[in-house]
């Protein structure tokens, strides 16, 4: 619903991978933003939905985990769909906790026009939320209307961070997530879910201004092995040049980029290891 998508915007630069694909995102991920009047943390979490293999209810446990520490709680919402069975079921969850919900209703860009957007505030204003929010989270429309929300509503405190931490991510995760980021772009059907990437040596080379980043791609099956690789190693070679492309921008400095498969039989389902993954903490 576009929760990766708002958290960058929100912060000005890409703390999250994005894809068009549902639960993308599979780590808890805070993103700070230092304001002169305001630090605001937002959390990331993995999407809440229907969960039935053993890995998507770890995601679900941690998101709602997330939620009941929260001070304030957003339910982003897609505007084409906003009363699905899974919106229903993720109110249930919201309206459980003591927090206040602002309802970001997303992708108003996509709406033929404003009575139509009109229409649909009215009918999601049944809801107690405390305020409805319309925003283009590709766009920016309206997000910094929803910031200044948020702020009303956080406790005073003292700032949690130095000014210029923008994530908690270590740059072993931001490494595999962007590997990961691109086996979603360039892989289809359930291709893109069986693989967990692990980043097992990350090396910076100061003399030379070089990072040197190994990283294991963990599939569930021989034959997903052989489409990730892909024909005389065309895939995997396309997945390891845009990642390192896109890390190369992120930290500036050149990056050696060393990419393997390995299979682990239903690592989804392995509690084991999810935990040497550190899916379960």
């Amino acid at each position: 619903m576009g929760k990766s998508t708002l958290l960058n915007r929100l912060l000005g630069q890409k703390v999250a991978i994005i894809s068009p694909k549902p639960q993308t995102t599979w780590w808890r991920i805070l993103g700070i933003k230092t304001l002169p009047h305001a630090q605001i943390i937002f959390v990331d979490t993995p999407g809440i939905h229907r969960a039935r293999e053993n890995f998507n209810i770890h995601m679900v446990r941690a998101a709602r985990d997330s939620v009941r520490d929260a001070d304030v709680l957003i339910h982003i919402t897609d505007v084409t769909s906003p009363d699905s069975p899974e919106e229903e079921g993720i109110r249930e969850d919201l309206w459980r906790q003591n927090a206040p919900v602002l309802l970001a209703l997303n992708k108003v860009d996509l709406l033929p026009g404003k009575e139509e957007l009109e229409r649909v505030m009215e009918d999601l204003s049944r809801f107690p939320y405390e305020r409805i929010i319309p925003i283009s989270a590709l766009l920016g429309d309206g997000v910094q209307e929803l910031e200044e929300e948020v702020i009303r509503r956080l406790p005073p405190g003292p700032a949690y961070y130095p000014e210029d931490t923008v994530t908690d991510q270590t740059e072993r995760l931001i490494a595999a997530e962007i590997i990961r980021e691109k086996i979603f772009h360039l892989t289809r059907q359930e291709i893109p879910y069986s693989c967990a990437v692990i980043t097992e040596e990350f090396k910076e080379d100061e003399e030379k201004g070089l990072i040197y980043i190994r990283a294991c791609i963990n599939v569930e099956r021989e034959s997903q092995k052989g489409i990730v690789i892909g024909k005389g190693g065309r895939m995997l070679k396309e997945i390891g040049t845009l990642a390192r492309q896109e890390l190369e921008e992120i930290f500036g400095k050149k990056v050696f980029l060393e990419l393997w498969v390995r299979v682990q039989e239903g690592w989804r389902k392995k509690d084991p290891i999810l935990r040497d993954f550190g899916f379960i903490r």
